[in-house]
């Protein structure tokens, strides 16, 4: 394991290596515990560097020979790397070492899976394979050659040799360390062919376990939807003779980009009616599209240094949201997006591990795979194309695929592009890549009757973090339309580029006082405080043309009742029930965005605004809050849910589109609802009838729920007990369906079950994710979810740094709550950084948290 002393980096810091790298040859003599790994590559000095020290990157490895020029040599070997006296001349570096696969169980580097050996190199994994400058901005040309008993040997690029436990890759394209991969195993390919807009033939490959083949064919199917429409949206083309995809059951994240040699998680690729659910349907789709976006922004494009992660990131979900909302419903995508990012990023720049878009420093570079990176950073890009227009967007996108091929670049870089496309100045706009924080917006009004005119004022203020102590005003992009007293649209949507603290704008030439739509799209990630009357937002729910802003205004309103329900112990707001009634009986709506409309807000947002005004949130009492309400739901709207539940059940051979998909999402919301008032038989009879997961497992939580679901938990885990995919998703609902008081007993339960592999991050995090994420659970006044997770992270820490560290941020807000919950989680805190040996990882992670 690393040394767990932080050492902080800092982006002023960056020099670049003091060598180029033309060509790396790599040879592996695989062995479940003494694989032997044989490094020859050619270095000559660069002439953009100052530093010529010549110092290589090597974690865990045992040196068994160095030659330079084909004499041996004795390097200064260190826990970090080493380094050695090389000649002025360029030069050969040659080196053997041998590593430990099987015995790496944190997920870094080769490691092995089921008995298949694969990688994952992304940030610094490399390093645990051989000795080398493993940092993004040195890329070279790779050919690896795999000697192992296996049928099956890939690496990057295109293969050049094959034979009987043998193999030969050769990537032509330059790649820095990160992108490397290998994969050896007894594996079964599912092939297709695409045909690029060239007229080339690529020859495409899905490689799972044997037993997984009828898993594949809708991952194919993404695969090369999203190859046909990188080329149409953005003119794309696929530049190897092959892309090949592996699914592995251990892996720390979603999946990789690794150049032509995707790995993925099996849960993000894997997928059948029978074993997955629309959701997960929707999210292989989505990380299929991602990882192959990365081709172009990720790969031959990559990024200069870690501190520029949101360079690759940040685009490649835009572009993968814009897929989606093509592929999809752009409304349904839209309002999901701005979900997660609230839940998620939002409490990220609240808390402790706030950070800006693009980090000024960090210690542990795994911990900055973030939601500030990822969701903001792609919010940061969307806010670029509304500044700059569409048209103008695709010229910059063109100069900076042109410009910066085969580059590891900057933000700078990718900004100067719009720059000199444009003719803007975007030097405030960088702030979003700077400045830590999510900017508050307070809009008021004033209406002139006499001159028919409406004028907005908007005032902006991002609260003071660590991060940065004195944010400045940021560019905001804020889309606003206005609805007349009858319900129409009185003015198209104005896109207003506010930039300073305190900025007005006006409409004129109307009739009558209209009510404003503003941040329509939410088109600035921003919190907006827009003091509308009830009446107004009840009119925005009936008539905005937004779809978004008309979600927004029921979403207000179900959070100022619930608000008044913790509070004040009032009763569901009726008005904002009989308005949503009619807004489910609209047939003209697609079925998934009624379907978020009977979503409520989380609780952890729920505890989130009661903080921000002041209040201390008690989780127990925003439960009850929720429950209540969902209990008026059902209660008031039980006819117009009975008729959608039979108007909108789906009849016909499963297909994963928007279409079913968004029917069975309302269908399996007004069953969960109905489940309250009419008892459990409608969910009972789905659950045994259900020929899809989706159906399956909806009615399942509904049976938890109502303290009837003791039979079909045994009967699921009956049925599926030898699919290891399908056994996360119980595991994981019973802990998200348990009572408050019962959650953390059942996950302690289910740590204790057979086929509880606390190794396995999918499964570990089916338990404890599913725990931290269940707020009432999680917050228990009696402690016992903080001491259960504080346990099991200090047991993973040893195995699994990535996986603990990242589960860490379940303690993110532990300051918001009362004194009580704070001194238990001080304790638990305390008790895991006092860990003998705690990584580097989780110590950063806690060490923010706890300072807070």
């Amino acid at each position: 394991m690393r040394d767990a002393t932080p050492q902080t980096i800092y982006l002023s810091d960056y020099q670049p290596f003091g060598y180029l790298v033309d060509e790396v040859a790599l040879t592996f003599d695989l062995d479940p515990h003494k694989t032997r790994v044989k490094s020859r590559i050619s270095f000559r000095r660069n002439p953009e560097a100052e530093d010529g020290e010549f110092f290589l990157h090597g974690e865990g490895l045992k040196l068994i020979s160095a030659q330079i020029d084909g004499k041996p040599v004795t390097p200064k070997v260190t826990a970090s790397g080493l380094t050695c006296d090389v000649p002025d001349t360029p030069f050969f570096w040659e080196a053997e070492v041998e590593i430990d696969p099987k015995g790496n169980t944190a997920l870094e580097g080769l490691y092995m899976s089921n008995g298949m050996y694969c990688t994952q190199c992304e940030a610094e994994g490399f390093r645990k394979i051989t000795y080398y400058p493993d940092r993004p901005d040195v890329m070279s040309v790779f050919t690896v050659t795999i000697n192992g008993p296996h049928p099956v040997l890939l690496s990057n690029g295109n293969p050049v040799a094959q034979g009987q436990n043998h193999a030969e890759w050769h990537d032509p394209w330059p790649k820095p360390a990160y992108l490397f991969a290998l994969v050896a195993g007894d594996l079964i390919a599912h092939s297709d062919r695409f045909t690029t807009m060239s007229g080339r033939e690529v020859d495409l490959n899905l490689y799972v376990r044997p037993g997984d083949e009828g898993k594949c064919a809708f991952g194919m199917e993404a695969l090369k939807a999203s190859m046909k429409w990188d080329e149409d949206v953005y003119g794309r083309e696929y530049d190897l003779d092959l892309f090949n995809i592996v699914a592995v059951d251990d892996f720390n994240m979603g999946a990789m980009e690794n150049k032509g040699l995707n790995i993925f998680n099996s849960a993000a690729v894997l997928a059948s009616p029978e074993t997955s659910t629309d959701d997960n349907f929707e999210r292989i789709e989505a990380i299929i599209a991602h990882e192959y976006f990365h081709n172009w922004t990720g790969n031959r494009i990559t990024c200069r240094d870690w501190f520029q992660l949101c360079l690759k990131e940040g685009l490649t979900v835009y572009r993968d949201s814009q897929f989606t909302s093509d592929m999809r419903s752009a409304p349904v995508k839209r309002i999901g997006d701005v979900i997660d990012l609230r839940s998620r990023q939002f409490a990220e720049d609240q808390g402790p591990l706030a950070h800006p878009v693009r980090p000024e420093s960090f210690q542990e570079i795994n911990n900055f795979y973030t939601a500030t990176v990822y969701e903001k950073g792609a919010e940061v890009i969307g806010m670029l194309k509304t500044l700059v227009g569409d048209e103008a967007y695709s010229k910059a996108l063109d100069l900076y695929f042109e410009r910066h091929d085969g580059d590891a670049a900057t933000i700078e870089d990718w900004l100067k592009v719009f720059e000199e496309t444009t003719g803007r100045d975007l030097t405030q706009f960088k702030r979003w890549y700077s400045q830590a924080g999510t900017p508050r917006v307070d809009v008021t009004e004033a209406w002139d009757a006499g001159k028919g005119m409406l004028t907005l004022t908007f005032a902006q203020h991002t609260p003071p973090s660590t991060a940065t102590p004195k944010p400045a005003p940021q560019v905001l992009p804020i889309a606003v339309g206005l609805i007349g007293p009858d319900g129409s649209e009185v003015a198209p949507t104005r896109v207003l580029e506010v930039t300073e603290a305190e900025q007005s704008f006006t409409f004129d030439g109307l009739d009558e006082r209209p009510v404003a739509s503003v941040l329509r799209g939410f088109s600035a990630p921003v919190v907006l405080k827009h003091d509308l009357s009830k009446d107004e937002r009840l009119h925005l729910l009936a008539h905005d043309s937004d779809a978004f802003n008309r979600w927004e205004a029921g979403r207000t309103l179900a959070r100022q009742s619930l608000l008044s329900t913790i509070l004040h112990g009032s009763a569901p707001d009726a008005d904002w029930l009989d308005a949503l009634q009619v807004v489910l009986s609209d047939e003209t709506l697609e079925p998934a965005y009624r379907a978020l409309m009977l979503g409520l807000p989380g609780h952890a947002d729920l505890a989130s605004t009661l903080h921000d005004t002041g209040e201390t949130p008690d989780p127990a009492a925003i439960h009850r809050a929720v429950e209540s309400t969902r209990d008026a739901m059902a209660a008031r709207f039980a006819e117009v849910l009975g008729d959608l539940y039979t108007r909108h059940t789906v009849d016909a051979p499963y297909r994963p589109d928007a279409e079913q998909s968004g029917k069975r999402a309302l269908t399996n919301a007004a069953m969960s609802l109905l489940t309250r008032v009419q008892g459990a038989d409608r969910a009972q009879a789905q659950f045994d009838g259900a020929d899809n997961m989706t159906q399956q497992l909806s009615a399942l939580a509904a049976l938890v729920r109502s303290g009837q679901g003791d039979k079909a938990l045994a009967d699921f885990e009956a049925q599926w007990r030898n699919d290891r995919l399908v056994m996360d998703k119980w595991f994981g609902l019973q802990v998200s369906q348990a009572k408050p008081d019962e959650a953390a007993a059942v996950a302690q339960r289910l740590t204790e079950h057979a086929d509880f592999n606390w190794k396995n991050p999918n499964r570990f995090r089916a338990v404890f994710g599913s725990l931290a994420m269940h707020h009432a659970g999680f917050h228990h006044e009696s402690g016992k979810g903080y001491k259960l997770l504080a346990d099991w992270l200090i047991k993973l820490d040893p195995v699994n740094p990535q996986t603990t560290a990242r589960l860490c941020s379940a303690f993110q807000t532990w300051r918001r709550y009362d004194v009580d919950r704070q001194k238990k989680i001080e304790v638990e805190l305390d008790r895991i950084l006092a860990t003998p040996g705690l990584s580097r990882d989780t110590t950063e992670m806690l060490s923010r948290i706890r300072e807070a």
